[in-house]
């Protein structure tokens, strides 16, 4: 008696056929697929997110190697330098080789082939 007095009778009668439909047999599938496809949207969605922050990680971690790579050729061009090479051979008291002790090897040459 307590349940009517709260309800109008169009209420209960709008809650009887919305029980009705969900539990019917065409009312369960789509409310299943509905909510299926909510899921997975969400999932998906939260997949995109998280390989968004892993390309920008990546993008960042590239930028870094390649801002060390310019480095590292900045450094080798400095040490290969006419002047550094020079220095070296002065500090380790090097002189430029006999006309006998150069030899030339051949751009097509192979050390592979007999």
């Amino acid at each position: 008696m307590l349940f009517k007095e709260r309800f109008s009778f169009n209420e209960i009668q709008f809650t009887a056929r919305l029980k009705s439909f969900i539990f019917s047999s065409q009312g369960f599938p789509l409310i299943l697929m509905y909510l299926t496809l909510g899921i997975l949207f969400v999932v998906f969605r939260m997949k995109s997110v998280e390989l968004d922050y892993k390309l920008v990680e990546l993008n960042q971690e590239i930028s870094k190697k390649k801002l060390l790579e310019k480095e590292i050729e900045a450094n080798k061009a400095e040490l290969l330098s006419p002047n550094s090479l020079r220095e070296l051979a002065k500090r380790y008291e090097l002189k430029p080789p006999k006309q006998t002790q150069i030899i030339l090897i051949p751009e097509n040459w192979n050390p592979n082939l007999p």
